[in-house]
């Protein structure tokens, strides 16, 4: 097979499965279901509590944080649902079928808030990262799974999903250092 037919098979599935989206998403994820007023809550409410939360002052360094943390987990997460092995069965639209509510708002504003917490209050920033990604990871994907909005598959588990989400939190911690520490040397 030369190049222009696997792009073109790669076209044809490619629309194939964005149709298969569109059915299921019009018959189990419309406005509809309770299942959709979930995501679009989880998406809305953490948005919501940053607004009147979110430190003025440290506003670009806490958002990069946050904003570190969303583009990290949600390529982290296109992949794990793409590979079948975390998948979000329940979305805000056909055209994402990812879990956007929760790598764009729920995680992203629940780790800059913490971020923001530790850093003002002088507490410890990787202690605190272990528990809340427990909370997540266990407590929070626990409940989702529960639900149907999550499934485990290829032996994807709870474990693996906080070993995932520490990765990212500290390599997120360690960019934004780095970045400021970047921007104290640009300014002296």
């Amino acid at each position: 097979m030369d190049n222009e037919q696997y792009w073109e098979q790669i076209y044809e599935k490619s629309d194939e499965l964005n149709s298969l989206y569109s059915s299921y998403w019009n018959q189990y994820s419309n406005f509809e279901t309770w299942q959709f007023w979930v995501v679009i809550s989880l998406l809305v409410i953490p948005l919501i509590l940053l607004y009147f939360m979110l430190d003025r002052k440290r506003i670009f360094e806490v958002l990069f944080f946050g904003y570190t943390i969303h583009m990290l987990w949600g390529y982290i997460d296109l992949a794990l649902g793409r590979n079948g092995y975390f998948v979000h069965t329940y979305f805000l639209t056909p055209v994402l079928p990812i879990a956007t509510n929760i790598t764009a708002s729920v995680l992203p504003v629940g780790f800059l808030l913490l971020y923001q917490y530790c850093t003002n209050h002088n507490k410890n920033f990787y202690l605190s990262t272990l528990l809340l990604s427990a909370i997540f990871a266990f407590g929070f994907a626990g409940i989702e799974r529960f639900l149907g909005l999550v499934e485990f598959r290829k032996g994807m588990n709870h474990f693996y999903l906080y070993l995932i989400d520490l990765g990212i939190v500290f390599i997120t911690y360690w960019f934004t250092k780095l970045i400021l520490r970047l921007r104290d040397v640009v300014r002296t």
